[in-house]
């Protein structure tokens, strides 16, 4: 029984990964949109970030006992959004929402200045 627990939330352009884990981080349960018949063009739905990140959050109440969870949100996709209001209509408790979004602080080094 693991009552408190993360969540990882990716969300990228093609996909939206959901990870809940426990208070160490030790992987419990994996969903992806690939995995509940989502393909092509469909998969980077918010429609199917819902029904992932509500599949997934009902696999680890029942098989886990999960209750109270931190939410880490990471990536632009359109799901992103989709799976956090999914989590929050569940019964798990929020104690907070990070994002862990990578952001560059500066950047590549520019190309060389072009010599005709």
């Amino acid at each position: 029984m693991v009552e408190n627990g993360r969540i990882y939330i990716t969300s990228t352009f093609n996909n939206t990964i959901i990870t809940i884990t426990d208070e160490k981080g030790n992987q419990l349960i994996v969903g992806s949109c690939g995995m509940y018949g989502f393909t092509g063009t469909r998969k980077p739905t918010p429609y199917a970030a819902t029904i992932t990140t509500s599949t997934t959050l009902k696999k680890a109440v029942v098989d886990h006992g999960f209750r109270f969870a931190d939410i880490f949100v990471k990536g632009i996709g359109p799901g992103r959004e989709a799976a956090l209001r999914a989590v929050k209509e569940s019964n798990i408790e929020v104690n907070r929402i990070i994002d862990i979004t990578p952001i560059p602080h500066n950047g590549v080094r520019p190309p060389k200045v072009r010599r005709v």
